[in-house]
């Protein structure tokens, strides 16, 4: 599991943003993340229509948005983080102050 904490500049409501954002590639067609699971206030879930896994994300007032990304591949893992990474700077990398990785074991996979 990666935890990442992205905090944008200041004005800029990020997790906002990101969900406008991706509700309107995927409008136009485009785009591979899609949303996912019921709509709650401040949290979202999306999936990527390659990799299996999903991106949870967390609205934490006052400006910044924790996300975690899971998958039972750990190849697909990594390639959810950089698929994310890179939209993240595609679109928002102006806006953006700091992004914070840290990487935890999912307490379901033990190894021995």
């Amino acid at each position: 599991m990666k935890l990442l904490q992205v905090i944008s500049r200041e004005g800029t409501h990020l997790y906002s943003a990101m969900i406008r954002k991706q509700a309107e590639i995927h409008r136009n067609g485009r785009g591979t993340f899609m949303r996912t699971r019921a709509r709650k206030r401040n949290t979202a879930r999306w999936t990527h229509v390659r990799y299996k896994g999903a991106i949870s994300f967390e609205s934490v007032p006052p400006e910044a948005v924790e996300v975690a990304i899971q998958s039972p591949d750990r190849g697909d893992e990594a390639r959810l983080l950089s698929s994310f990474l890179g939209w993240l700077d595609r679109h928002f990398g102006k806006q953006l102050s700091s992004i914070k990785i840290e990487y935890r074991q999912a307490s379901s996979r033990r190894r021995k």
